[in-house]
């Protein structure tokens, strides 16, 4: 027999044991032995099998001192698997049944950032976001001390600007569907909102843009309305960013408003 098929077999033997010691850890009813097993899979990385273990031990030992431990690993096992779902839930449970633990802190961190960890893409549904930074803001009004505070604060500003990143492009698709008041609407909540957004300045030619526009397919007597806030969304922009390299056809919009405007009162005069 070659030496590398003998080792392969020995291996498999040693997993196959393994997993027929583990099973008989399972249906036993030595609680020592199973808590010990549990511990040794938990410090050996092995998350799945430990899990098993974990789940009879929780039961078993609810009233003992060892819950508390059984409490702390099984969320990491969760967390170490990126079921962050479950984990956040058994780290919030922690910090419920263990308020007074040294590691009530940690927990209620870990809880927070396992709902970071579920948010997604931009483009997707920003609930779990949402969720995220109310967690998380919970966390720094429970420990405002905490040397994770500015951690979490960073963390915050990512989930508000993915938040952000979602309505901006939802502004422009509006615009490009040509329903400007709708992207107006959405782009004013943006600058009220993330007042120290990035992108004032495509926001703000946006808004002016997009107000130039709907005034231009308005009917005659919402023209006047209309075109007078377009010229205040121009004089906005143009007062933020004096330099903008948009200013060449901001100008030329603005002129164009502005006659527009003067044909609007001329023709109400006569």
């Amino acid at each position: 027999m070659k030496k590398g098929t003998f080792f392969l077999l020995f291996l498999i033997l040693i997993i196959v044991a393994g997993s027929c010691s583990f099973q008989r850890t399972l249906k036993s009813n030595d609680i020592d032995l199973k808590y010990e097993t549990a511990m040794k899979m938990y410090n050996a990385k092995d998350y799945s099998r430990a899990l098993q273990l974990f789940d009879q031990l929780m039961a078993l030992l609810r009233a003992t001192d060892k819950s508390q431990k059984i409490y702390y690993c099984y969320a990491y096992c969760y967390y170490y698997q990126r079921d962050f779902t479950l984990a956040a839930y058994y780290f919030k449970r922690y910090t419920e049944n263990f308020p007074n633990s040294k590691e009530a802190e940690e927990c209620l961190y870990m809880e927070a950032y396992c709902y970071y960890m579920n948010s997604p893409e931009y483009g997707l549904d920003q609930t779990s976001t949402t969720d995220a930074i109310k967690e998380l803001q919970v966390f720094i009004n429970m420990y405002p001390q905490s040397s994770k505070v500015p951690e979490c604060n960073e963390l915050i500003d990512n989930l508000r600007a993915k938040l952000e990143k979602k309505d901006y492009r939802m502004a422009k698709l509006f615009y490009r569907m040509d329903d400007y008041l709708a992207a107006i609407t959405v782009l004013n909540d943006i600058l009220k909102d993330y007042p120290d957004t990035r992108n004032k300045e495509d926001i703000l030619f946006l808004v002016f843009k997009a107000n130039h526009k709907y005034a231009m397919q308005s009917i005659e007597s919402k023209k006047k309305e209309r075109f007078s806030k377009a010229l205040s969304a121009y004089n906005e922009f143009i007062a933020a960013f004096p330099k903008s390299t948009y200013i060449p056809e901001a100008n030329i919009m603005m002129e164009r408003s502005k006659k527009e405007l003067g044909q609007v009162k001329t023709t109400m005069r006569n």
